[in-house]
């Protein structure tokens, strides 16, 4: 009989504290769930093609999370990128490289007959136009993009120079991001072109895509150009939208990638130094 009732006592005693554990768990797992949630989506955008017209300087009364990625050797290149810098912005080299169509690349290309000390050397030029980059992005691109070889010498270039890398995905065989994280280049993927028809109706349209997507996934990246009506859109709609955080390209890295890129100071001029 006392067996019985010791017995009794102790599933008792278990039950009630077996019930307070499940509670208090339930309370950890609610807390930590509110903790998430309380964090917005966030949401990234590079503005293309900075340094070729005078008329770009009006992207700058865009909001400092706005990263600026400038063209090199151009007429306002490196105005530019000092100017962004004095901003607090981050500022990117938009590196033209080979498409499959014949284009006009403009100078400083990556083109398919490079070899490493050649991508390499057009690289360090490049650079040396667009003072305080500290990541890379392809203009253009469509072919070099697919060849593994090329990529592979530019990425390398990328790792020994502590830059990033984020991929316009201007063809969706491209190759780039996949070979930039193996070669331990920070590397992130284009979501939304924002205003490649130059309508208000269509930027609106992808601007809510570019949202959206950042609310499925937790950040998402846009990509538009300088142009007087992208910019005039992105200022009231940037304004007026409500739980998105918007932040420069640098903070939608993992904390790993963020690590590798703890020495590159992007207040101070890029050294560049090309292969042999």
């Amino acid at each position: 009989m006392l067996q019985k009732i010791i017995r009794d006592a102790l599933t008792t005693l278990y039950r009630l504290q077996h019930t307070r554990l499940t509670s208090l768990l339930c309370i950890v797992c609610m807390l930590i769930c509110f903790g998430v949630q309380a964090q917005p989506p966030k949401v990234a955008i590079i503005m293309d093609d900075m340094g070729y017209r005078t008329t770009d300087i009006a992207a700058f009364d865009l909001p400092t999370s706005v990263t600026f990625a400038i063209l090199p050797h151009t007429p306002k290149s490196v105005e530019f990128a000092h100017s962004a810098t004095e901003q607090g912005r981050i500022v990117m080299l938009h590196l033209p490289m080979e498409t499959l169509n014949p284009h006009n690349l403009g100078p400083g290309a990556l083109l398919t007959q490079m070899d490493a000390s050649m991508i390499a050397r057009t690289l360090d030029d490049a650079l040396k136009s667009v003072p305080y980059a500290v990541g890379v992005n392809n203009h253009m691109g469509s072919k070099l993009t697919q060849l593994s070889l090329p990529m592979t010498n530019l990425m390398t270039a990328l790792a020994e120079r502590q830059l990033f890398f984020v991929d316009s995905r201007t063809t969706p065989l491209s190759k780039a991001h996949r070979i930039a994280l193996a070669a331990g280049v920070p590397s992130l993927q284009r979501k939304v072109f924002l205003d490649h028809e130059l309508t208000d109706e269509f930027i609106q349209a992808q601007f809510q895509r570019l949202v959206r997507l950042a609310h499925k996934y937790g950040q998402s990246i846009g990509i538009a150009h300088p142009h007087p009506l992208t910019v005039e859109r992105l200022k009231s709609l940037i304004a007026n939208t409500d739980g998105i955080e918007f932040v420069p390209i640098t903070a939608l890295f993992s904390s790993g990638q963020k690590a590798l890129l703890a020495n590159r100071n992007p207040l101070t001029p890029i050294s560049t130094t090309s292969a042999p």
